[in-house]
């Protein structure tokens, strides 16, 4: 079966063949319906708060013409408070649809779904591990907007340490060639050392750079990120980072006029929102390209 479980299954030549079928998607849409999935059923298992991700795939299944069962809270409102194991869970709803998106707040939990089910598992974030399909927009947006997924200087900014999104576009741009990254972080939340090391063995430079100016003067993409307070044991550990780093007008007077402004939302303060009509700020775009990039990942799934 064809599970979505880390950005570390992708290699560079399915990327490849993924981002231009991402192309034919974004065409579909504009079209309108679609019947590619009909008589599917994809189950929505989110045991964390989601918008964006289970709106996304919802809309991707339903404009492919399928069906979607779904519990927004699982963690509270499931068999989950009875205390029923992931596994049990996914044993049983395994049996129900064709496809399940699980989001679940401990690291290693889509795996541990992938293990038992009878139906692909796509992964939509694990705790502060990993949110592969997330990774996969932000891949699409650097794509579409900047034009080449090689050539590039990315600066990665904020919760680099927990934020999930950063861990897997860090395992996808590590595909490719002449990628560097700037990590721009406070020292509680730096990119962990795994991470760092498995993009250095494959080519990648990294950098640390806890000037923000001098790092936004450099990149082709500043990719922001929300320091994420459910991931920290101490307020007072938060407090002192959450507002380390912001992009306002001012940090936007020398940034590259052909740089973009990624964030994979939701922001908080970290992006003063007098920004969003800078045609640089690609984040509200980056956002719309998850149906595509959903519809993709499903269709791929449920088609082979």
């Amino acid at each position: 079966m064809h599970h979505v479980i880390s950005a570390k299954s992708f290699t560079q030549q399915a990327l490849y063949d993924l981002l231009p079928k991402i192309d034919q998607m974004q065409t579909r849409l504009q079209e309108g319906a679609q019947d590619r999935l009909k008589g599917k059923i994809m189950a929505a298992l989110f045991f964390e708060p989601s918008t964006r991700t289970r709106l996304s795939f919802e809309t991707a299944m339903l404009r492919l013409g399928g069906q979607v069962i779904s519990t927004e809270n699982a963690r509270e409102f499931s068999s989950a408070i009875k205390g029923e194991t992931l596994e049990d869970t996914i044993r049983v709803v395994s049996g129900y649809a064709d496809v399940i998106v699980i989001r679940h707040h401990e690291i290693g939990a889509a795996a541990r779904a992938a293990s038992v089910s009878q139906v692909p598992i796509l992964s939509a974030g694990d705790g502060a591990g990993e949110h592969p399909s997330q990774a996969l927009l932000d891949l699409y947006t650097i794509y579409r907007e900047i034009g080449r997924v090689n050539d590039l200087t990315v600066t990665l900014i904020g919760d680099l340490m927990y934020g999930r999104t950063v861990h897997s576009l860090v395992y996808l741009l590590s595909n490719f060639t002449n990628i560097r990254l700037i990590c721009t972080a406070p020292e509680a939340t730096q990119l962990p050392t795994d991470i760092s090391d498995y993009a250095k063995a494959r080519g990648v430079t990294i950098e640390w750079e806890k000037n923000l100016e001098i790092a936004a003067k450099q990149a082709d993409v500043l990719y922001q990120t929300r320091v994420q307070k459910e991931r920290f044991t101490s307020q007072n550990e938060y407090e002192e980072v959450k507002n380390a780093y912001l992009i306002d007008t001012k940090l936007m007077a020398i940034v590259p006029q052909k740089s973009i402004i990624m964030h994979p939302l939701p922001r908080l303060n970290e992006i003063a929102k007098d920004v969003d009509q800078d045609p640089r700020a690609a984040y509200f775009r980056q956002s719309h390209y998850g149906v595509p990039v959903r519809m993709a990942l499903l269709e791929d799934a449920l088609q082979r």
